[in-house]
């Protein structure tokens, strides 16, 4: 996963429950935490503070089994069926990741995606973005992109859902048996003489007792305080931002 936003983290949470070795490289703050507050997500009826989301996303995708890793991206190579993403550091020998499928959510530089083939860049006013299918599939197989790096809108509820969708398009393409996420109570498949489908488990009463408490410990321990950190600024109105 290139870029660590709700796009980026909502997919790699996806793909880690399918059984994927995700990793979410994240290079730069992501455009959630310069809101004053975050409006119209589900769940939210009074809204939530956008920075508190933030660390929830990732939070979700770290328990979710996807490793997060600070990194920004200089290019990206496609080699005999795999791909290799390039770090930018000031090092001599910069580090470089191997993958079988990359899946980019950064904004708003897709700079390291021009000269790739197969890849196509737009622009539409002052921003570039990768020009992709229905479904998230870029020219190039295995590649795929999804969020505001495909031109959709800066709505969180929306790039989160096309994180997943892409997400979800990537796990079919690759075959890896998965229905869907449900938890489901205990007999929900079996009582009907049905196999638990992949992506799917039943759990008891019990189990699922412990979970809703789990959930009910982690929400209120986040929501004990005020979150604390203030809105970040636009980088153009920053001293300390190079140009």
């Amino acid at each position: 996963m290139i870029g660590g936003g709700v796009a980026g983290l909502t997919a790699g949470t996806f793909l880690a429950r399918a059984g994927f070795d995700t990793v979410v490289l994240g290079g730069g703050e992501s455009i959630l935490r310069r809101n004053a507050h975050l409006e119209n997500v589900p769940g939210f009826p009074a809204g939530v503070n956008p920075r508190l989301f933030a660390d929830l996303l990732e939070r979700g995708a770290e328990r979710n089994g996807c490793l997060l890793e600070n990194g920004r991206v200089a290019d990206l190579l496609s080699d005999e069926d795999r791909f290799r993403v390039r770090l930018d550091t000031d090092d001599a020998d910069p580090p470089t990741l191997v993958a079988d499928y990359v899946l980019a959510a950064s904004w708003s530089d897709p700079e390291y995606l021009r000269g790739v083939d197969s890849v196509d860049l737009f622009e539409r006013g002052s921003k570039t973005y990768i020009d992709v299918d229905e479904r998230g599939r870029t020219g190039l197989e295995g590649l795929y992109a999804a969020g505001r790096i495909t031109g959709k809108a800066h709505q969180t509820v929306v790039c989160a859902g096309h994180g997943s969708e892409v997400a979800l398009t990537l796990i079919e393409d690759s075959e890896v048996p998965f229905y869907h996420d449900w938890v489901a109570p205990e007999g929900y498949f079996t009582d009907r003489g049905r196999e638990v489908p992949p992506g799917c488990e039943e759990i008891d009463a019990e189990e699922r007792r412990r979970r809703e408490r789990e959930s009910m410990t982690v929400m209120a321990e986040a929501f004990e305080t005020p979150h604390g950190d203030e809105p970040t600024t636009h980088p153009s109105l920053r001293d300390d931002v190079d140009e």
